[in-house]
């Protein structure tokens, strides 16, 4: 995932149903906000467990994110609202639902800052090898704190320009990379591995194609946002084919860039330090690729983790005015432009941990942290299916996409426990999994009930 709507809410239910966009905007905006750090160096951790199979993973985990937006959007046309996916898990099953699918979306966010923030440290060492990941990681955090303490204005701006440059940086990956395959501008054509048969295909086997489901899958993060962006349609019913083209695109974009990189390197050549597209170019000692690529990176993973920053700061706002986090957090200091500072501080523990977590455990961090932030979003996208099989009348074609969607998310998240080098992260979303549980079965008890039955 790699940008969360500031304006996203979490369950208060205030509709909206003005509109100002076209499906193909939207779909566009959701094809520049979906690309991020996932895919430009998470993929390359999906490509070491499994090979030039990852191409198929990220077909799979397009048909599972379809499944998500499809019902998401078919919700939101439905009974637009204003506020979050989460409203729609409560709708459906209770305070308790809404209460923890917000709780987990926070967790998963606070965890997707820190993969960014150390994908962006890694990233910076491509330069300054020699200066450690929580020395980048203080400076990138202390810079994006800073920005939200300037406020937001113009931002949208910004990120609507840094996605341009996501964008543009793969599309000059793909074409660098087909004039070096077949020789154009005076490359000097090195070899091309075509993975012509299945122990090619597979080299890790299907333990190692399953493993890398979770990478595939999260590099399509940020989904959900987008079809709650489907309230600012024109025309709400559009939102089903605003999702199919936006992720028509993402598929043409993903398979196109990774299916090129993993016939232009080695297997083994690919490491979670550098970006696969980096390391598929490197025989052609292009002396610019690599700064230019890791410079756009660098710029568009800052941005969507500054845009996390500000979202997660305002769920939590959100959350604490619905009754599911502690008044405290609601408070705004109107010295600071209304700015959430509570609600901020608790995001900032959030990127202190990450920076010490970087300190103690510098060589895993990343798969740790990806994989748990990656293991988080399913978890909210399985409610996302759950509600809609409760709100909606669906017809059988609909529920059997949707069992296809929960297979699908299922088999990414147990893919994670088959390799001990990501283990970890799976058994991290866990422990945040059953920390809300036990906090909303409290609620329920002492809260809920108490407050359902004085009514």
């Amino acid at each position: 995932m790699d940008y969360f709507l500031p304006t996203s809410k979490s369950g208060s239910g205030n509709s909206s149903n003005e509109g100002d966009l076209k499906w193909w905007q939207l779909s566009l905006i959701g094809v520049g906000c979906t690309i991020g750090t996932g895919f430009f160096l998470g993929s390359a951790i999906g490509i070491k467990i499994t090979g030039p199979s990852i191409v198929f993973s990220f077909i799979l985990a397009a048909i599972g994110t379809y499944v998500v937006y499809n019902l998401l959007a078919k919700m939101t046309a439905e009974d637009p609202q204003d506020g979050s996916f989460c409203y729609y898990a409560k709708k459906a099953y209770g305070q308790w639902a809404g209460f923890s699918c917000g709780w987990n979306y926070w967790s998963s966010n606070i965890l997707i800052m820190g993969s960014q923030l150390t994908a962006l440290s890694i990233l910076s060492q491509f330069w300054f090898p020699k200066i450690p990941l929580w020395l980048f990681a203080t400076g990138y955090a202390i810079l994006s704190i800073a920005v939200v303490l300037t406020g937001n204005k113009g931002f949208d701006k910004v990120e609507d320009l840094l996605a341009i440059i996501k964008t543009a940086a793969i599309i000059m990956f793909i074409l660098i990379a087909v004039a070096a395959i077949f020789g154009w501008f005076n490359f000097d054509t090195k070899e091309v591995i075509v993975p012509n048969s299945a122990q090619k295909l597979f080299p890790e086997g299907f333990k190692g194609f399953w493993s890398s489901l979770i990478y595939a899958f999260y590099a399509y993060g940020g989904i959900e946002v987008i079809g709650l962006m489907a309230t600012r349609l024109k025309n709400k019913e559009d939102a089903p084919k605003a999702g199919v083209i936006m992720l028509i695109l993402l598929v043409i974009i993903y398979v196109l860039a990774l299916g090129l990189a993993v016939i232009m390197a080695a297997h083994g050549a690919f490491h979670h330090k550098e970006s696969p597209f980096v390391t598929a170019l490197n025989p052609y000692n292009l002396a610019f690729f690599p700064h230019v690529f890791n410079a756009a990176i660098i710029v568009a993973g800052f941005s969507t983790m500054t845009a996390s920053l500000f979202g997660v700061t305002t769920l939590l706002v959100t959350l604490a005015d619905d009754g599911d986090a502690p008044k405290v957090f609601a408070k705004k200091i109107k010295k600071l432009k209304e700015l959430p500072l509570p609600s901020l501080g608790l995001a900032v523990v959030g990127l202190i941990a990450s920076i010490i977590t970087a300190l103690l455990l510098p060589g895993k961090i990343y798969e740790y942290i990806t994989t748990a932030a990656g293991i988080l979003i399913l978890f909210n996208w399985a409610f996302i299916i759950l509600s809609a099989l409760k709100i909606l009348e669906l017809r059988a074609w609909g529920k059997t996409l949707s069992f296809i969607g929960l297979v699908l998310i299922l088999a990414a998240v147990s893919g994670t426990i088959m390799e001990k080098t990501i283990r970890m992260g799976f058994f991290i979303s866990i422990i945040v999994v059953l920390l809300i549980g036990m906090i909303s079965l409290v609620l329920q008890k002492k809260v809920w009930d108490k407050a359902s039955g004085a009514k």
